[in-house]
């Protein structure tokens, strides 16, 4: 439980999102934008952290990524199992920690990680992590609502409000994410910005 919201509820709560109009749009804004920085993902391994009910990572399972979805929250890998079946996909889905991943040095071609970091209480050592399970000359992309922007200022008023979700995300800058990714020993090779700021980097 969560402030008075059960993690059941903030799943129903997240679909609701996902179905109405704004989030539809928000959606493929975002899906463009991260398709753009991974270009091709056939046969390739992919993480991807805080991966909710697992659209996104159906997406890439559709396109031939081999494809292993991590979240913190059991209900979401739970929607994201059933979501998968629905679909006739298969992932690897696991109940999981961004700073402490269940994984071995070099697992993974690419690592994805999409409005996580904002919720991460060690977000270095979650950065750490994802570049440690990297292969060498693979590509960790990372995507998050910029501080300064509009959509993290409604929903750091969200926050201020009382929900529980936003009442406990930080938004970084550009700058912090830089700094992040440079004490991970990896380089920023290409960003992009929409609504949210996104990023290609490697070792």
């Amino acid at each position: 439980m969560t402030a008075g919201r059960s993690k059941g509820e903030f799943t129903k709560s997240y679909a609701r999102w996902r179905s109405r109009r704004l989030g539809q749009i928000t959606d493929r804004l975002e899906q463009g934008l991260l398709f753009n920085l991974l270009e091709s993902v056939s046969g390739k391994t992919l993480l991807d952290v805080g991966c909710g009910d697992a659209v996104f990572a159906l997406d890439i399972a559709r396109r031939g990524g081999l494809v292993t979805g991590l979240d913190a929250d059991p209900t979401m890998i739970a929607a994201a199992e059933r979501r998968a079946q629905h679909d006739g996909l298969q992932l690897r889905l696991i109940v999981g920690r961004a700073e402490n991943l269940p994984f071995n040095d070099a697992a993974f071609d690419l690592v994805v990680a999409v409005t996580t970091l904002c919720f991460v209480r060690d977000a270095e050592g979650a950065v750490k992590e994802m570049a440690r399970v990297l292969k060498p000359g693979g590509s960790l992309i990372i995507g998050e609502l910029g501080r300064w922007s509009l959509w993290s200022a409604y929903r750091r008023i969200r926050g201020w409000l009382g929900d529980p979700t936003w009442r406990r995300a930080k938004f970084r800058s550009a700058t912090e994410l830089h700094n992040l990714v440079a004490a991970a020993g990896l380089k920023v090779t290409t960003t992009r910005g929409a609504y949210r700021r996104a990023a290609r980097c490697t070792d």
